[in-house]
This record gives structure tokens, sequence and C-alpha cells, in this order.
């Protein structure tokens, strides 16, 4: 556990002790690398990790609640209603008042939403697909499991 990691750092070795035993700091070495990842994907274009998660979200769950959303991918509500405004703005999703209950916004996208969907499907995966390299199935599937019990209240399925 108290084993040197990164091993190598500006040609330095760095010791983390018991850091390496911190699902949080795990998760965020993670994290940075991902996003690393996803941003050279899309350095040059205006995709952000956030925002296309939420017009994925809503290009499969049309008429979502907004407060369903962000409380689904744990989104403070304040940061939920100013990302919901720049798509807005951006013309990807559109806000619907239902006549029976005001107090709702209901999330769906527009055909430029759609478009922009379609458009950066395939990049998209393609960074979820670089995220497993160096792991087997198997440890994708139970690395996906164990993320689940963290996150869910019972673990999704692995695809």
């Amino acid at each position: 556990m108290n084993a040197p990691f990164p091993a190598t750092v500006d040609e330095e070795i760095v010791e983390l002790g018991d850091l390496r035993g911190s699902v949080g700091f795990m998760l965020r070495m993670s994290q940075t690398r991902a996003y690393d990842q996803f941003f050279r994907e899309f350095a040059d274009s205006d995709v952000r990790p956030g925002e296309f998660t939420v017009i994925w979200v809503l290009g499969l769950n049309p008429g979502l609640k907004q407060g369903t959303l962000a409380r689904t991918l744990n989104i403070k509500p304040a940061h939920t209603t100013k990302l919901v405004q720049r798509l807005v703005r951006a013309g990807y999703i559109k806000r619907t008042v239902p006549a029976e209950d005001r107090r709702s916004v209901l999330l769906s996208l527009t055909a430029a939403g759609q478009t922009h969907l379609d458009t950066y499907r395939a990049s998209f995966l393609a960074v979820h697909a670089a995220e497993r390299i160096g792991l087997t199935p198997q440890e994708v599937e139970q690395l996906l499991g164990l993320l689940g019990k963290l996150t869910f209240k019972e673990a999704p399925e692995c695809p």
C-alpha cells in the first residue's frame, strides 16, 4: 500500500503513503486522467463533459424534470439552473413548464441539441473506451460494479 505512485513525476519518485488507500483520492486521480483524455479529444470544439452529459441524458429521457436531472447527476440545483440556461441559450435544450405543475421544469433536446449529440456521440464514446485501456473486460465490469455500489442505491448493470 505504501509503494510509490505514480512511479515518477518530473523524474522524481513521489511517495503517497496512505493516500493510495483513499477511495476519494484515487477517484480524483482517475477523474483528472479521464478529463485530460476528454479535453484532448474535444480540444477543437466547444464540447464540455458536464454539458454533453446533460445533453446525453436528455436525449435518452426527453421531458425529464430539471430537479430529477440535478439529483441523478449529483449537480447542485443552482449549478443545474446555470447549466440549463447555457444550453438553452446555445439552442440545445428547451424548457417547458407544464400547466398542471407550474413548479416543475421539463427539459428536452431541440433539433440542434439532437444534432449536437449525434455529431459528437462517437467521439464521446471513444473517450470512454480510452478510459478502459489497460483493463481487461472483467476488470472493467468489476470496477463499474464497485463504483455503482458507491454512487447508486444498487449497482447499475455493466455493459
